[in-house]
Parts: structure tokens; C-alpha cells; sequence
């Protein structure tokens, strides 16, 4: 048996360089001069021979993380397939970024930060409440975490994910945590009977509260210049507004990553129908984001213009000798 032609670094280098879709046909045709280049089958049966494992992402970005240290973020994006009919995975999905239903794969991250540096740890994919639900990959991916040694100073979380069973687990694991919770959510202050946080007086330095099924947290009110109201709980009761809105800064910091990795990695891109295929694309396209963000804090160069001078270096060669030319003949 032939050896393979390709591997992972050097789809990951392709995913990096390309400013077009992340298709099997495009890697192969962007491969340096070589005798007998690797064809598109080649990059194909890649995404079909390898087994689909979050662990690879882990394996490379446990140099780079602080165990004892940063916070974790966890959130989910879905990633845009508008014209898939036929591509395993792809289900209809809210999107906040079009705020609305769209069709996609949901893509579930845990995301490490420590103010300066955003290092994608683990992920799920959501594709079926049969078999898992999304808080059952929260459940799962911040287990996991736990047993690979993380001790964070806090956990952050989007307002989705603040199910009762969820902010138990975090409990259960002596872990700190923050989150934003509903409006309708019943507390109970000072032994005044249950009713809705918008119904309860909050300070500004934030309010002790017993949260119906689960105990004592502290909720802290922040009211926009818009006029709306958001309502950010956590279970340490110490917490100050300050720390509050420093853990606040660093949970968007998941946003930035959901714009990097498509932006930059071509994860949305992949044309494959296979789940095998979509699942090892996504896993390769977060790693090579990973690359990004190594580069990113090793040079100060952003993840996007690492990617722009690529592709300004290939100009620069066109403008040297252009050859699309108007004919006169």
C-alpha cells in the first residue's frame, strides 16, 4: 500500500494561505511545483482517513495554556451553509449574527483566555438533541476540562447555558462562575417570597439573592445607555463590580474567535457532504487558528493580516510580470 500523499499540516497550511473555498480541488491545485504533486484525491481521502478527535486540538494547545490561571469561556456559533442540501450536519439553527433561523452547523467551543491570548480547547458539534443536547456538551466539555487540570478563576458563560443543571455541575467541580441570567429568572431576596429578577431591587454593587434551586448567588444589574437591562449572576459572593466587568471584557472574547475562525481558517467553507469529512475539516480549521493566534502573540501581528500578507505577496509576484492583458488582435 502507498503511503498517504498528504497530512494534517499540510491541509492546515493550505487552510491558512487560501482565500477561497476550502474545497479538495483548490488545495490541489495551489501545491508548489513538484514531480507528481498530490491530486484532489488526495486531500480528500485525508478528510475521510482521519478519526474526528477534539483531543488533536488539545494536544496542541496544552503548551500554550496556564492551567491555575485565565478564565474559560464556552459559547456556541453556527457556522453559515445557505446552500447546503445535501452536506451532513447541517440542521436549521438560531444565529445571533443574522437573528434568525438559518441553515448551518452549530458549533459548540470552550475557549481559554487570559486577557492577551485566546486558545480554542475543546469543542462539540450540535447536530442532534437526541443523542446530546447543547448543555449536555456544556456538561461535558467543562468535565473535561477539570480532568485535564484546569483551576480558572472563573467560568463564563452565555445566558443560554445557566440551566440549573449546569450551574450545579460548575459546583460540584469547586469551580467559579459568571453568566448572564433572564429577566423572568425567580430569586428570592431577604426571605421576601420568589419572584422575577426585573421585580427585584438590585444595588449597584450587586445583590445577594437565593436563586430558586440552587442557593445564594450575587446578581449585579447593568442597564445600557439604550435602556435595556442585563442581569449578570455568579456564585461568588465577593465578587466586585470591577472584577464583574473585567470577566465581562474577557467573555467576548469568544466573539472575536467565532470572527476569527471564519475569517481566517475557512472553516464555513469546506464543500464535502460526508460528516466524517465536515467534522475532521472543522477540527483541522481550528487548529489552524490556533497557528494564528501562536503567531499573533509571538509577533503582534493580527491573525487577519498574517493572512492578508499571504496574499499580498502573491500580488506583488502578478504585478511584477501581469499577464492578463487586453488583446488587440
Amino acid at each position: 500500500m502507498n503511503p498517504p500523499r498528504v497530512d494534517e499540516n499540510d491541509y492546515i497550511d493550505f487552510l491558512i494561505a487560501t482565500p477561497k473555498a476550502a474545497s479538495a480541488t483548490e488545495a490541489a491545485r495551489v501545491q508548489p511545483a513538484q514531480p507528481c504533486p498530490p491530486a484532489h484525491d488526495s486531500f480528500s481521502r485525508l478528510l475521510l482517513r482521519l478519526e474526528p478527535d477534539p483531543d488533536r486540538l488539545w494536544q496542541e494547545a496544552r503548551p500554550q495554556v496556564t492551567l491555575d490561571a485565565g478564565v474559560l469561556v464556552l459559547d456556541d456559533s453556527v457556522l453559515d451553509k445557505p446552500y447546503a442540501k445535501h452536506i451532513d450536519l447541517v440542521r436549521r439553527h438560531w444565529s445571533g449574527k443574522h437573528h434568525a433561523v438559518v441553515q448551518g452547523i452549530d458549533l459548540v467551543s470552550l475557549l481559554w483566555s487570559d486577557g492577551d491570548r485566546h486558545l480554542p480547547c475543546d469543542y462539540r458539534i450540535y447536530h442532534d438533541a437526541k443523542k446530546a443536547t447543547k448543555n449536555d456538551h456544556f456538561r461535558d466539555m467543562v468535565v473535561a476540562a477539570h480532568g485535564r487540570g484546569f483551576r480558572p478563576r472563573c467560568v463564563l458563560f452565555d445566558g443560554w447555558y445557566s440551566s440549573l443543571e449546569n450551574l450545579k455541575c460548575l459546583r460540584w467541580l469547586g469551580w467559579t462562575w459568571l453568566t448572564r441570567l433572564k429577566s423572568n429568572r425567580l430569586v428570592n431576596r431577604d426571605r421576601q417570597g420568589q419572584r422575577p429578577l426585573c421585580r427585584t431591587e438590585i444595588v449597584a454593587s450587586g445583590t445577594a439573592v437565593w436563586l430558586s434551586g440552587y442557593g445564594l448567588v450575587k446578581v449585579f444589574k447593568i442597564v445600557a445607555p439604550d435602556g435595556d437591562v442585563a442581569y449578570w449572576a455568579t456564585n461568588d459572593l465577593t465578587l466586585t463590580e470591577l472584577t464583574r466587568q473585567q470577566y465581562a471584557e474577557f467573555s467576548w472574547t469568544i466573539e472575536n474567535y467565532h470572527r476569527g475562525i471564519k475569517q481566517c481558517t475557512e472553516v464555513e467553507r469546506c464543500q464535502a457532504r460526508s460528516a466524517t469529512a465536515q467534522l475532521n475539516h472543522i477540527g483541522l480549521a481550528l487548529r489552524a487558528f490556533l497557528r494564528l493566534e501562536n503567531f499573533a502573540f509571538r509577533t503582534g501581528v493580527s491573525w487577519l493580516e498574517a493572512k492578508t500578507v499571504i496574499i499580498r505577496d502573491a500580488v506583488r509576484l502578478y504585478l511584477a510580470q501581469p499577464y492578463i492583458r487586453l488583446s488587440t488582435a
